[in-house]
């Protein structure tokens, strides 16, 4: 098996990156995305908003990509919360692995990664919201001792999403 190495992105990094968050988000919202989300939140659309993101770091923002042979295989980012529901916990904002490369610790350990930074910022926990409805994401998060600490909607740019929120009161557990 080849190894796989994780490192920050950078601007260059937008438009591969952009690639890959459309072909995973596809095939994990495929039945549950409606069909206007999956055509309007395309490479171009998704290329734009990562280059916004990554042009824009003021150093909270963490992006991780995960590759191996010069090709990306999972991404993570992490930073302040942007919802009240995370109750002032450092917030996953993405976490994606290709469907290929699952059940390989590449999720794991770029959770780890970004609770660390998130540790760095001096955040206690950590919190992340899962669609309703992505079961293997849900099992996951529980697995690695996730809580349910509520529920809301997701304005997101198109699509309303219902959307549970898991929480780590104690980065620790993400971190070992």
């Amino acid at each position: 098996m080849t190894a796989i190495s994780i490192r920050s992105a950078n601007l260059d990094d937008a438009q591969a990156i952009a690639d890959f968050h459309v072909k995973v988000w596809r095939h994990t919202y495929r039945d549950l995305a409606p069909a206007q989300a999956h055509a309007v939140l395309d490479e171009d659309y998704r290329g734009r908003t990562w280059k916004e993101k990554l042009a824009s770091n003021d150093g909270n923002q963490l992006v991780l990509i995960a590759e191996t042979d010069d090709r990306i295989v999972g991404i993570g980012a992490a930073g302040a919360p942007s919802e009240p529901i995370f109750g002032g916990r450092g917030e996953i904002k993405f976490l994606y692995v290709d469907p290929a490369f699952k059940r390989r610790g590449i999720g794991r350990t770029l959770l780890a990664q970004l609770a660390t930074h998130l540790g760095k910022l001096r955040y206690q926990g950590a919190a992340l919201s899962v669609v309703k409805g992505n079961a293997s994401a849900i099992a996951f998060y529980e697995a690695l001792n996730g809580r349910l600490a509520g529920e809301y909607v997701d304005a997101g740019p198109i699509w309303r999403s219902q959307n549970i929120v898991m929480v780590w009161d104690d980065l620790t557990n993400l971190i070992g």
